[in-house]
């Protein structure tokens, strides 16, 4: 199956704040919230923190550290032996990946993945989204917005 992915961080570079999967179909959603920095980027604080808990109360894990959220990745993928994680910004996977590792040389035992790369120039998920810079919203804006350019 297809799952939407979106990411919020910490401005360029910064740390993982929020991950997002929304499925291809049905309404099984991840969503997890790591720890605030100590520091927050002023762009991040004004329009990424005040909207970090607008999600419905069955999606929310509460806050995790890294290794909690990685463990939680590997439940909710558990009995898909194809998962297929679709992305439009380049970091979003990336600090997916980054999540796997628990250490080093040593990451989740999340099984195969697949990644695809969707390049919509144009296309923003915070123009679409319900909740402008929210992870959770803003992967639902992608899966909408690919399945209807899929026609």
């Amino acid at each position: 199956m297809r799952y939407f992915l979106d990411t919020e961080f910490n401005g360029f570079g910064g740390e993982l704040i929020s991950l997002a999967l929304v499925p291809d179909h049905g309404d099984q959603e991840f969503y997890a919230l790591l720890a605030l920095p100590d520091e927050i980027h002023p762009w991040v604080a004004r329009h990424v923190v005040p909207y970090l808990n607008s999600v419905p109360a069955g999606v929310r894990h509460g806050i995790m550290s890294r290794l909690e959220a990685a463990t939680a990745l590997v439940a909710y993928f558990a009995g898909d032996d194809d998962p297929v994680i679709v992305a439009d910004w380049p970091d979003d996977i990336a600090y997916f990946c980054s999540l796997l590792i628990t250490g080093p040389g040593d990451m989740v035992p999340i099984g195969s993945l697949r990644f695809e790369f969707v390049s919509s120039p144009g296309f923003s998920t915070a123009a679409i989204s319900k909740v402008p810079h929210n992870a959770l919203h803003d992967a639902r804006a992608l899966r909408d917005f690919v399945v209807h350019w899929e026609g």
